[in-house]
């Protein structure tokens, strides 16, 4: 992976691929595993289940080779550079409808949320977050405190966080908080596959 003059790595790494086959899944799992960069594919086609793998190996960004020009890609690797993601629209369509199936009929039902969480669990860390005691927290949400204070342990236990301060860090990655040097690293770096 190319680094700037004064060896920071990059922020975006754009990977080129005829498919998203084995060996591609192997760049980008050892790209996610090994830098901190978001990751643009551009790729001759691609179609929903490896959209999925793509996804599972931190894609960030999507690009159809015959849609690649210049100024589109531009506009892909800053928009990933923000934090965002870019998909084609119809395989955002697609995901969307997808997302919402998953939802609807699999975790809803079994009273789980797409984060991962209950809805009262994502409450309840929202509340931590914003500094509320476990006091507030309770009359807030109607709970008693010792519902609370459960809830806190379980996802603690379940997701092995030390403390409440560990909690919110945890709840402020998991709603997209960026630290503040990302901007200083170059925008982008090309990888392509051979």
């Amino acid at each position: 992976m190319e680094r700037d003059a004064g060896g920071v790595p990059p922020e975006v790494v754009v990977v080129v691929v005829d498919t998203v086959d084995e060996e591609a899944r192997r760049t980008l799992r050892r790209i996610q595993r090994t830098t901190t960069c978001r990751t643009v594919l551009i790729t001759a086609a691609i179609d929903e289940q490896q959209l999925a793998s793509a996804a599972e190996c931190g894609v960030a960004g999507v690009v159809r080779r015959s849609e690649a020009t210049p100024e589109h890609l531009v506009h892909v690797i800053g928009t990933v550079a923000r934090g965002e993601g870019h998909l084609p629209a119809d395989l955002l369509g697609r995901l969307l409808e997808e997302v919402g199936r998953l939802q609807g009929q699999v975790l809803g039902p079994r009273g789980l949320h797409f984060t991962g969480h209950a809805p009262r669990e994502v409450d309840v860390l929202q509340l931590v977050a914003d500094g509320h005691d476990t006091a507030e927290i309770a009359t807030r949400l109607g709970y008693s405190e010792r519902t609370i204070k459960n809830i806190l342990h379980s996802v603690m236990t379940r997701l092995k966080l030390g403390n409440r301060s560990h909690a919110v860090a945890y709840h402020a990655a998991r709603t997209h908080l960026r630290e503040a040097g990302r901007r200083h690293r170059p925008c982008w770096s090309l990888h392509r596959q051979r």
